[in-house]
């Protein structure tokens, strides 16, 4: 029987070895930075090589009008569009403008919920890319209270 300090050991020995065969990274390494360095909603479109986003009807977003505080945002947001490669979420004041950036294969469904930072009222955009190249996306003005990142 294993005590705790010797399973931790263990542990320890196992990750390492994963990490010398190149199994687990020592460092997260951020896809494509310059879009998430971008510091506006179209640089960070730009560094993607989108084309200029149109208004959509088939990209959603949904979240609060009012977020009490900026720390967590609750915002939820898809497309039904076809042959979609990613989806990205943006806000357009908050210091990196690019929170996420989802690729999609055909058999993920691209309906997200995630909880983001916002530094203050903003407009939030979601972004749906089609193989093509094309941009659509939909609008979402959320107002906040506190504060939840800053610069």
């Amino acid at each position: 029987m294993l005590n705790r300090r010797q399973t931790l050991q263990h542990s320890w020995a196992v990750a390492t070895l994963l990490g010398t065969a190149g199994f687990l990274p020592f460092k997260a390494i951020a896809y494509e930075k310059a879009a998430f360095d971008a510091k506006s909603v179209n640089a960070a479109l730009k560094a993607l090589g989108a084309s200029a986003p149109v208004v959509s009807t088939e990209v959603t977003i949904n979240g609060p009008e009012i977020a009490d505080s900026g720390a967590s945002v609750l915002l939820s947001f898809g497309t039904t569009l076809p042959n979609v490669k990613r989806v990205l979420l943006l806000v357009e004041k908050n210091p990196s403008a690019l929170v996420a950036n989802f690729q999609l294969s055909p058999i993920v469904d691209p309906q997200f919920s995630l909880r983001i930072k916002m530094s203050q009222s903003s407009d939030v955009y979601a972004v749906a890319l089609t193989q093509d190249g094309k941009a659509f996306f939909a609008k979402r003005e959320v107002k906040v209270t506190i504060g939840g990142c800053g610069e």
